[in-house]
């Protein structure tokens, strides 16, 4: 006798298998484990909110961001569920692996300590290799401190520090909400402001990096942003012999520094 059920044709497809992320160890989730985080004072990489969320913890949980000026990105539950396959309540929160510096508190600092300011600034500096390999240069340069941007900065997490050979968690990180008032900032506070740009008229090697230095460097699709360009001391280039119109950003940092490290060395 035919059984149909049998036939290939009529075989029912398995669901196909989705592979979760591993649950970092730096996620928490839930709502009142994030709202409890919150009123410890603990800093965030990233909070993400179910779009749409309601009831009377989620209230307070949005007056606690909003009190403490922290930034939630709000997706859609499935997001969420992809990310964390417990009772997430529309919550997922990732914990700072590092402590943010503010550089307002920070330059004084450096300036006491008699030193001569270097320092990073990282617009949209997101690949986590890259942004690693980076830090873990300004480490070995000696650099004061590096600067980012709250949005659209690679994530500090268990690959960035990894990647960076550890740099991450000895060298200060400015995680500023503003880089145009930073840039306002140290420009104010005596420091130099040099933008990285393949269009730029002087090359690096011709600026003088033996005053207080702060670089800025941008991705390699887009480079430096504009607003950010034209708020700089100066624009400078490295020169490109082959036919590749622009060099990896974490390369471009690394001559940057060393020249600031010949420089100064130099005049020692």
């Amino acid at each position: 006798m035919r059984n149909d059920h049998f036939r290939p044709g009529n075989a029912s497809r398995p669901a196909p298998f989705i592979r979760r992320p591993k649950r970092p160890e730096n996620m928490i989730y839930g709502l009142r484990p994030v709202l409890e985080a919150i009123r410890n004072g603990k800093e965030f990489e990233k909070i993400i909110i179910q779009k749409g969320l309601q009831g009377e913890i989620y209230r307070e949980l949005d007056a606690r961001l909003r009190a403490n000026g922290l930034h939630a990105q709000y997706v859609p539950q499935q997001r969420l569920n992809f990310l964390c396959n417990g009772n997430h309540q529309g919550v997922v929160a990732y914990l700072s692996l590092i402590e943010y510096n503010r550089i307002e508190d920070l330059l004084p600092c450096i300036f006491e300590e008699g030193k001569t300011p270097l320092l990073l600034i990282f617009d949209r500096v997101t690949d986590v290799r890259n942004f690693g390999a980076m830090v873990r240069t300004a480490e070995c340069a000696g650099v004061d401190a590096v600067i980012l941007p709250e949005q659209n900065s690679a994530p500090i997490n268990e690959d960035a520090v990894k990647t960076s050979a550890g740099a991450l968690l000895s060298v200060p990180v400015c995680r500023e909400e503003n880089l145009k008032s930073t840039i306002h900032l140290l420009k104010a506070s005596g420091v130099k402001v040099y933008a990285a740009s393949e269009k730029a008229s002087l090359e690096y090697t011709e600026a003088d990096f033996t005053t207080p230095t702060a670089f800025i460097l941008g991705s390699e699709e887009n480079g430096v942003s504009p607003e950010y360009l034209k708020l700089c001391d100066e624009q400078l280039r490295i020169p490109l012999m082959g036919s590749i119109d622009s060099l990896n950003v974490s390369v471009a940092n690394g001559i940057f520094l060393y020249e600031a490290i010949r420089q100064r060395k130099k005049a020692l």
